[in-house]
């Protein structure tokens, strides 16, 4: 036997809960907490020995994620509708888009966001332009 599955052998009871993937939301919850706790001690060391630790918990999480909690799709109008909400902003306040009627219709369904439209948004939100398309 290797030194280095000897070492592992010894401390496998200690690792062990870290590392299998959740089939659970008790086990999701569980590499949640951890990988909070390893965020808090490594911070923003890129070199941090622990760091292959904390990618390996975190690709396990984003895959159980994206199996057991699928992000809704939206439209380029819902994402139009939510910053406008979380920004405060009224249809009167994106020229870049149009006069209030053009946003009005855009908003209502009524006609489709342009090209140059979605470049304007998704500069002043600082967003992609994916994120209107």
């Amino acid at each position: 036997m290797s030194a280095l599955i000897k070492q592992v052998a010894e401390h496998w009871e200690f690792v062990a809960p870290l590392l299998r993937k959740p089939k659970t939301e008790a086990d999701y919850d569980q590499l949640v907490e951890a990988l909070d706790e390893l965020l808090d001690l490594t911070g923003e060391d890129e070199a941090h020995p622990l760091n292959s630790l904390v990618d390996i918990i975190g690709d396990w999480i984003e895959a159980y994620d994206l199996e057991h909690r699928p992000m809704p799709v939206a439209s380029g109008v819902d994402v139009l509708r939510y910053m406008m909400r979380e920004h405060g902003l009224t249809q009167s306040d994106l020229p870049g888009v149009g006069a209030q009627s053009v946003v009005s219709e855009v908003l209502s369904g009524k006609r489709q966001l342009n090209l140059r439209q979605i470049r304007w948004l998704a500069e002043r939100f600082g967003v992609s332009v994916e994120t209107f398309i």
